[in-house]
């Protein structure tokens, strides 16, 4: 879960008779019109092959997998001491990509997409596009707590999109691309509201619209959609989706 406008070269240049015509004015005139053809026409197919990657998602069935509140359905195989994060940014190919990316080894033990939020039980991907169940396309992190914190997987969630445009994320528009984090238990919510206070003054000028929520049940997505990106390569990145540059919040 992504303007040019054409400008006419080729017009007829009109000489002053005190100007003998230049034969090579034409060829001048030419070379940057195709440039610029060219251009427009490479633009046109990515943005078009992002669109269409976009729309081209699969739609098939979903399971349960787990619930924080009924932790017998959980199939999460986690050691003992582990934790989980759930966290809301848009597409949730890119969360989750970019989670393992840059925390794979680095106390980061699992990472999965699903849907939480929402008012329908077993949710599908095409219900939850349709805005009609209320879920937000969402990752869960499985995390060791001693080699990763929750407040440094908070500081990077407000790095790694924008949120302060509400139900959309990028190009991705709808209340299933909100931001939001969703804590499990006082701990989790007294640091979410804490890392939200700080980045909200000193990162993004109090403009966040992040919501925070206790965690409700929790829906994997499609098999399909796990590990999406690092299964298909070039696949659809929203583009609201990278780190930004930002100072260590104090």
């Amino acid at each position: 879960m992504d303007d040019l406008h054409d400008i006419n070269l080729d017009r007829p240049v009109h000489f002053l008779p005190s100007q003998p015509p230049n034969k090579k004015s034409t060829a001048t005139l030419k070379r940057p019109t195709q440039l610029l053809l060219l251009i427009i026409t490479i633009l046109s197919a990515v943005a078009m092959t992002s669109l269409f990657q976009r729309l081209t998602r699969p739609f098939t069935s979903s399971t349960l997998r787990f619930a924080p509140d009924q932790a017998s359905q959980t199939t999460l195989q986690l050691p003992e001491g582990a934790e989980t994060a759930i966290l809301a940014a848009g597409c949730f190919w890119g969360i989750e990509h970019m989670y393992r990316k840059d925390f794979g080894g680095k106390g980061l033990l699992d990472a999965r997409v699903g849907y939480i939020g929402g008012n329908t039980d077993a949710p599908s991907y095409r219900a939850v596009c349709s805005g009609a169940t209320g879920h937000a396309e969402a990752c869960l992190l499985a995390y060791d707590p001693s080699k990763l914190s929750y407040s440094t997987i908070l500081e990077y969630f407000y790095k790694m999109h924008d949120p302060t445009t509400s139900n959309r994320q990028g190009p991705d528009t709808g209340s299933q691309y909100r931001s939001g984090i969703f804590y499990e238990g006082d701990e989790q919510k007294n640091v979410a509201e804490e890392i939200t206070k700080k980045a909200n003054e000193q990162w993004w000028k109090n403009s966040i619209v992040t919501e925070i929520l206790p965690a409700g049940k929790w829906w994997d997505a499609e098999k399909y959609h796990q590990l999406y990106l690092d299964n298909n390569p070039g696949g659809y990145e929203c583009p609201s989706h990278y780190v930004r540059k930002l100072p260590d919040l104090q």
